[in-house]
């Protein structure tokens, strides 16, 4: 499905169950391959990029077995067995995460100490995404990790090592640089500790507690002693960043009512409702619970009348992948929006500030480039038009999200990169539009 057509339907009604969060079932396989023994993991997703983790964990030698299958293919129950860090094999292949940014950090923290070498690479956007800030830090305590420019960019070579801890204090914030370092931390010798500058998701030290490593969080640190953990069970709760394009729909579209349920509500992750709700947004959230220490709730939307907000500083890390679909919201806002201190945005699967810009420039949106983040003209009049995802998953669903309030058809073109994260997500909108 390379190419699709969207058309604003008269009304909105939608009932979804959000697709396993990403982010926790990449740590599900990772943290279960540290640990020693047997666990399973419920409700996995199968987006490519949490099966290029899986393809990495089998080949490192974990064993990893699908159980059950949901009927639609999105999500698995797995069991996983592995004799943890210090029993991994020696891959025979390169270790490929093709465009998952995650996996490649994650797993050189999990490599480091391990006692093997292994190469890792990616597709062409991961091998140009910036791997420094993970390498350096590493390499300071003690981590044989080699690579282009110096080991800023993949494919990288991994050495396990003698590792040893660190205090290191993180230059921005980031969940992906902190776990690694957590990773690491588990074999290296003495305490491991991370400054954070502000506060990022923290599914990786929740999780890693549970499996009983000693990891001690306090206010704007994360501290873990070399430690031997135990395979757990893990139920992925559904992932609020795949929530939040059929949220804002909800919110912007004139005759709308959106329940998205089973959603992750985890504080470090909920960015994006604080700032909806400071919009004006109709939100509201029902049968909350905790599911292996991950909050869920059943979260709806109705139309809404919005109205503009800032947004920067401390909560970008608490929904940095839900910027460009929050662009939406801001464009059918009264006044002007302003994101900053987002030039992470510039580095993901594409430089997510030009492209959102320029795509949503096409359906009539005024949107301005800053360096850190961009100027949202609202009460701009969206039309459908010809636009392309640029090969990433959060812009293809951003696109979607403003043609369901854009008059006219709206052709998007490379929609397949929703499968990276939402494989179901196109046959979820056609359900709803039927």
């Amino acid at each position: 499905m390379d190419t699709v057509r969207v058309t604003a339907p008269p009304r909105l009604r939608l009932d979804v169950t959000a697709p396993g969060d990403k982010s926790i079932g990449h740590r599900s396989l990772i943290l279960n391959a540290a640990a020693r023994g047997e666990a399973t993991v419920t409700r996995f997703p199968r987006g490519a990029d949490t099966l290029a983790t899986l393809s990495i964990m089998r080949a490192l030698g974990v064993r990893v077995t699908e159980t059950e299958r949901s009927a639609d293919g999105h999500s698995s129950t797995l069991r996983v067995r592995s004799a943890g860090a210090q029993g991994l094999s020696e891959p025979d292949r390169v270790l490929n995460a093709r465009n998952s940014g995650t996996t490649m950090r994650l797993m050189l923290g999990l490599l480091a100490g391990a006692p093997l070498t292994a190469v890792l690479t990616g597709d062409r956007s991961l091998r140009g995404r910036p791997m420094g800030r993970v390498v350096v830090p590493l390499r300071m305590m003690g981590a044989q990790i080699w690579g282009r420019q110096d080991g800023a960019l993949a494919p990288l070579t991994v050495r396990g090592a003698a590792l040893t801890g660190r205090v290191y204090e993180m230059p921005v914030a980031s969940a992906q640089l902190k776990s690694s370092l957590l990773l690491a931390g588990l074999s290296a010798a003495g305490a491991t500790t991370v400054i954070e500058p502000a506060p990022s998701r923290d599914h990786t030290e929740r999780m890693m507690a549970a499996m009983g490593a000693r990891v001690r969080r306090e206010a704007g640190s994360v501290s873990i002693e070399p430690s031997e953990m135990t395979a757990s069970d893990v139920t992925v709760p559904g992932d609020i960043s795949s929530a939040a394009p059929w949220l804002v729909a909800g919110l912007v579209h004139p005759d709308a009512r959106v329940t998205v349920r089973g959603v992750g509500v985890n504080p470090t992750r909920t960015g994006i409702l604080d700032v909806l709700r400071e919009m004006g947004a109709r939100l509201s959230m029902e049968n909350e619970a905790e599911t292996g220490g991950e909050p869920v709730a059943d979260i709806t939307v109705e139309s809404s009348d919005l109205n503009a907000v800032e947004i920067g500083g401390a909560i970008i890390p608490r929904l940095i992948d839900e910027l460009p679909v929050l662009t939406v919201a801001a464009l059918h806002a009264r006044g002007v929006s302003r994101i900053r201190d987002a030039a992470e945005l510039r580095v993901k699967e594409t430089d997510r500030i030009s492209s959102t810009s320029a795509e949503l420039s096409r359906m009539g949106a005024r949107v301005e480039e800053l360096p850190d983040g961009m100027v949202i003209y609202g009460g701009q009049r969206l039309v459908g038009a010809v636009v392309r995802s640029h090969g990433d998953h959060r812009l293809a669903m951003t696109l979607a999200v403003a043609a369901l309030a854009a008059p006219g058809e709206t052709i998007i073109h490379a929609a397949d990169s929703v499968h990276v994260s939402y494989p179901g997500f196109w046959q979820e909108m056609g359900a709803s539009l039927a």
